[in-house]
């Protein structure tokens, strides 16, 4: 029996692709025994950090006995009571106006036209990093933003109001920027969370007993989705109340939240306040559990009223009339995001804006041109680590999910739910102890803590629900499974792929924290020097770095719509993952 030349060549290629094969089953194998390591082994070491030295222990700093001398220290700083007030205030008006919106915005839009629209913009405004959206809102609500030269014309100003909006001492504006945020990563969480919950059948049920679509919604479909989301409320919470770059930027100065003050410390030339500061975020990380607790109480008793409801046989008609408010809600929401990115780009390219114009005199690139030096550096770092990042996250979950084992959910998310503040010190603090300086390889490696999480739960859902049956065909016509795996499976999740290695790009960029504490300064990004220009008042400049931040997290989105379609132009459904 003779074979022909194409038979001969792929009997000849069989061990190669078994040895191929057998490889990446190896490297598998090695994921999964490292990979819970990988997500959670920098939490508990950096837990550890900040535990020690908030019991004294800090060789670094010649503290090689315990003690309790940085709790003391902590509880007798003068503006401690209220730090914790408004991290706790804000953390939590900020999680539920997001929610309320959120879910609100949804009931009273589902039956409107404009709800797949509402969806296609949800990707690109998710990728808006928190800076960016922050520097908006101050562009936006400053005495001397768009709002105040709207009415001033109406109230008759003609200089701006001498009123304190930014950096106000009830944490209003902070609020309101997390909210701007938050409420569509919320909203992606619910329309992913609706098919899994059948919500159209729950309604059709609920109005056939004879509630309007507002009531039914609350009461039928809103418990389904809630056990949904209620790990993103959560994370949406956790974040809230430790977040440094917008409180940075939005939140009161004096005093600062509890978390911007543990940064303070961390950065203070008296390497002994390393140890106060170490007990800040412990105590940070005890507001934000018990947070999470009187959350999971008030579910309990939210769950409790709407059973009385029904066993009442209320129909909460009122609700109806809520329906344009809820609506308009939401939409100030997109709008306040939008416009405030607009006045970015307004500001990047002004010349001569004078008080009340509504528009600059002039538009001129030289601001751009002023800083042209400091963006190439810092859009460098920006882009080196975050592919690098978002790459070998990429990486590991397509092995990760290939795999046919799985790592527990609460191992995903730990780095998410755990605030940044709390453990990042401490990894900083141990890095200090061995004598470790912040490189550039140390600073991929902290962003790959947060990036890989977004990562796999991203591209879990398509690699998961990808169909078998090429699988089977391909083997079914000689294909080895490594074959199938880079010839069949992964051209056809290109899409997904590349849609996941954006995301993570995009998380990368806003990556604030990480990249100041384990870069200890060292490594400069586009968001650690945009937040740093807020303290210097220079809006051009802010407005040129937020804007390039901006782009550098939205264009591998673009890239990642486009690329599918330009390779699979002439294959329609591969296009689309």
């Amino acid at each position: 029996v003779t074979l022909d030349a194409r038979s001969r060549s792929t009997v000849a290629s069989k061990p190669a692709c078994t040895r191929a094969w057998r490889a990446l089953a190896i490297a598998m194998v090695l994921l999964l025994a490292g990979l819970t390591e990988l997500l959670i082994g920098p939490v508990i070491a950096g837990l550890i950090g900040v535990i020690l030295p908030t019991l004294g222990y800090f060789p670094a700093a010649g503290a090689n006995h315990f003690s309790l001398e940085p709790i003391q220290a902590l509880f007798a700083w003068n503006g401690l009571a209220s730090a914790v007030r408004l991290s706790i205030t804000t953390g939590l008006f900020a999680t539920a106006l997001s929610c309320l919106i959120a879910l609100g915005f949804t009931a009273s839009m589902m039956a409107s036209p404009w709800w797949r629209r509402v969806q296609s913009i949800l990707g690109p405004l998710l990728a808006v990093p928190h800076a960016a959206a922050a520097f908006g809102m101050v562009f936006l609500i400053a005495p001397s933003g768009w709002i105040a030269r709207v009415l001033a014309p109406v109230l008759g100003w003609d200089r701006p109001p001498d009123l304190l909006i930014v950096n106000d001492p009830w944490g209003v504006a902070l609020v309101l920027g997390l909210v701007i945020k938050e409420v569509p990563f919320l909203l992606l969480m619910i329309i992913a969370a609706l098919p899994q919950v059948d919500a159209p059948s729950r309604l059709k049920v609920s109005a056939s007993l004879g509630y309007g679509v507002i009531a039914g919604w609350t009461l039928a479909v809103l418990p389904a989705v809630y056990k949904q989301i209620r790990l993103p409320i959560y994370l949406v919470l956790a974040f809230s109340m430790s977040v440094v770059d917008v409180a940075l930027i939005l939140g009161p100065t004096t005093p600062n939240t509890l978390a911007v003050q543990v940064l303070k410390w961390m950065n203070d030339p008296d390497i002994s306040l390393r140890g106060q500061a170490a007990a800040g975020a412990i105590l940070q990380f005890g507001l934000i559990i018990i947070a999470i607790l009187a959350l999971r109480l008030f579910e309990q008793l939210m769950g409790g009223l709407r059973n009385w409801i029904i066993m009442g046989g209320l129909r909460l008609a009122m609700l109806e009339q809520l329906r344009w408010l809820l609506q308009c809600l939401g939409a100030i929401v997109f709008f306040a995001l939008l416009i405030g990115l607009c006045g970015l780009l307004m500001w990047s390219v002004a010349g001569f804006w004078a008080f009340p114009d509504l528009t600059p005199n002039s538009i001129s690139l030289s601001n751009w041109a002023r800083h042209s030096d400091g963006l190439m550096v810092r859009l460098g770092q920006t882009a080196i680590i975050g592919f690098t990042a978002a790459t070998i996250s990429l990486s590991i979950a397509v092995l990760y999910l290939e795999s046919t084992r799985t790592v527990p959910n609460w191992a995903i998310f730990l780095p998410l739910i755990i605030p940044q503040v709390a453990f990042l010190p401490g990894v900083q603090i141990l890095l200090l102890n061995m004598g470790l300086k912040g490189g550039l390889a140390v600073v991929i490696a902290a962003h790959m803590v947060f990036v890989l999480p977004y990562v796999i739960l991203t591209l879990g859902g398509s690699y998961r629900t990808w169909n078998r049956d090429f699988e089977r065909v391909g083997h079914a016509l000689g294909a080895s499974p490594a074959r199938v795996f880079w010839r069949i499976r992964l051209p056809m999740l290109l899409a997904p792929l590349v849609s996941s290695l954006a995301v993570g790009f995009a998380v990368s960029v806003g990556q604030y924290l990480p990249t100041l504490l384990i870069g200890g300064g060292r490594i400069s990004t586009l968001t650690t020097e945009a937040v740093a220009l807020a303290s210097g008042g220079d809006r051009r400049a802010i407005a040129v770095f937020s804007v390039l931040q901006l782009l550098a997290a939205l264009v591998p989105f673009v890239i990642a719509l486009g690329l599918p379609m330009i390779l699979w132009r002439n294959r329609r459904g591969m296009s689309h993952g």
